[in-house]
């Protein structure tokens, strides 16, 4: 079903689930500043739907999502555009994967990341913000952020970190090496890797196992872990992690990784 709050998102809706599509195939669903604009809006939104227990996250075409889009890297296009924004406003404009990423992570329903093809930079840590992540097989992971000349950030690094331990976290930042849905499984990444031809079935059968599960024990148990792992991040500093952005972006090697031509 259409929706006309939103252009990048396309919504369908058989209560109790609903399938959130990114909707830029032809761009493999990279993100940009109106996109995270409107998943943050959408899943903020869900704490007053009372209808939805499982939302599906998806993307149409070849891919999940192809990370940010480097022609027009999310809030940077408002800030060249914006040139009189106050440093409050340029610092806002800078959080917007990280506001994005956390209406996922916080949303009250639970959450199923389906991934096929390209799960890229920012594509990678919206996937990990949701509850649970079904993979395809032959999809394809890669952080290459630091390859870039930028640090991963829109809350990225601690949540890997809580997801898969440090170590493997290490490995996945600093190597910046692709990785397949089997890969994924193993490193806890996914949750379960499946042939594409079964990603659907596998997706749909989670979903309505989850939502049959009796709610206010799901919701009860959501807001434990969601406690529990906000003990654990404590020391989490993601609420630099824009200025970090807007800092290592002046460096030479994220300059030409990122330019909008």
């Amino acid at each position: 079903m259409a929706d006309e709050r939103f252009e990048r998102l396309t919504l369908e809706r058989e209560a109790p689930i609903l399938r959130v599509w990114l909707d830029r195939p032809e761009k493999r669903n990279a993100l940009d500043t109106q996109t995270l604009e409107e998943i943050e809006a959408l899943f903020t939104g869900l704490a007053r739907d009372f209808e939805t227990r499982v939302v599906i996250l998806g993307g149409r075409g070849p891919s999940f999502c192809g990370g940010a889009d480097r022609s027009a890297p999310p809030g940077f296009e408002r800030m060249r555009a914006n040139s009189d924004a106050t440093a409050r406003e340029r610092r806002h404009t800078s959080q917007l994967g990280l506001r994005a990423a956390r209406a996922i992570e916080r949303a009250e329903p639970l959450t199923v990341a389906r991934v096929h093809g390209h799960a890229v930079g920012g594509g990678f840590v919206l996937a990990l913000a949701c509850d649970f992540r079904i993979a395809a097989e032959d999809a394809s992971f890669h952080v290459p952020e630091v390859e870039l000349g930028v640090p991963l950030t829109w809350g990225g690094v601690p949540r890997l970190i809580h997801e898969i331990g440090a170590a493997r976290a290490r490995e996945i930042l600093l190597r910046c090496e692709r990785f397949d849905g089997r890969r994924a499984e193993a490193l806890g990444v996914a949750h379960r890797a499946v042939p594409v031809s079964e990603l659907d079935d596998t997706v749909a059968e989670w979903a309505a196992s989850l939502a049959a599960m009796p709610e206010v024990a799901v919701h009860m148990t959501k807001t434990q872990l969601r406690a529990y792992a906000a003990r654990a991040a404590l020391g989490d500093v993601a609420e630099s992690d824009g200025d970090l952005l807007v800092e290592a972006s002046r460096a030479g090697r994220a300059r030409e990784s990122f330019r909008s031509d």
